[in-house]
């Protein structure tokens, strides 16, 4: 049996954005939100844990009441129960502060085997929740796993460390930040859509949780965020022999080391 707890955000769909044309900052206000793309291989993973061993899966998101549509949506995937934790003082939180949150409410529900996160959510791509949240629930961490493996109190995960990969054991309970290559997250069927719209979503405030307020006034100040400009060189090689062209085409790129 493996109780397995999915920390997952309702993050900002970035496919949506849209640059200021005056500003070229992205304009987030009114854009659709849904489940952090690598979160749905976490919960995919604690599913597929659950399937093989047995035991439950338990959801938590820190945001606002609209974030039950991505509760719904990992209910429906096959997590069992949800938790949102909502409150009008968590606004501007950053990686300090949504970790405390979360920790919190994990002592809250009482003991587990796992806590599986994203690598990263796709709107930020800190990479700090999960080790963050480790550390104040003082469980040992294995970030960036492509594979993962449960047998008799342990976890066995392959991580991918870019040019090499590692294989690390732990005892549990324990955390996992998890990577697009662990699994393909399956489609919730419309039989599981329906009977997760009928389902309880827990929510939890600050009333019910212990941290204190200052942890909740951001460490981290974002000064601005505008995307990169990017400009052509407008550099146009014709009306020579094909080999010419290459060869004056290889040159270019080894002068601008475009190839590394």
């Amino acid at each position: 049996m493996v109780k397995s707890i999915v920390c997952i955000k309702y993050a900002i769909d970035i496919n949506q954005l849209r640059l200021d044309s005056t500003s070229k900052a992205p304009v987030a206000k009114g854009v659709a939100r849904r489940i952090s793309d690598i979160d749905k291989n976490a919960i995919e993973e604690a599913v597929r844990m659950k399937e093989k061993h047995g035991g439950e899966v338990i959801v938590l998101t820190v945001g606002p009441p609209e974030a039950k549509e991505a509760l719904r949506e990992a209910l429906a995937i096959g997590a069992d129960q949800a938790y949102l934790i909502t409150d009008p003082s968590f606004e501007n939180l950053d990686t300090g502060g949504v970790s405390a949150i979360l920790a919190s409410a994990v002592s809250k529900l009482g003991s587990y085997d796992l806590i599986l996160t994203g690598e990263a959510t796709v709107d930020s791509f800190s990479s700090q929740v999960g080790p963050r949240l480790a550390e104040h629930l003082t469980i040992p961490q294995v970030t960036y796993a492509r594979r993962l493996a449960y047998e008799n109190g342990k976890i066995t995960a392959e991580r991918d460390l870019e040019d090499s990969h590692e294989v690390v054991e732990t005892n549990t309970p324990a955390l996992v930040t998890v990577t697009k290559e662990m699994n393909t997250p399956r489609f919730p069927s419309l039989m599981a859509i329906l009977a997760a719209s009928k389902k309880e979503i827990k929510t939890l405030s600050t009333a019910d949780l212990s941290v204190p307020a200052d942890v909740l006034r951001p460490s981290i100040e974002i000064l601005e965020i505008v995307a990169p400009e990017i400009r052509r060189k407008g550099i146009i090689i014709r009306d020579k022999p094909a080999v010419e062209m290459a060869n004056e085409l290889a040159q270019i790129i080894l002068k601008e080391r475009v190839g590394g």
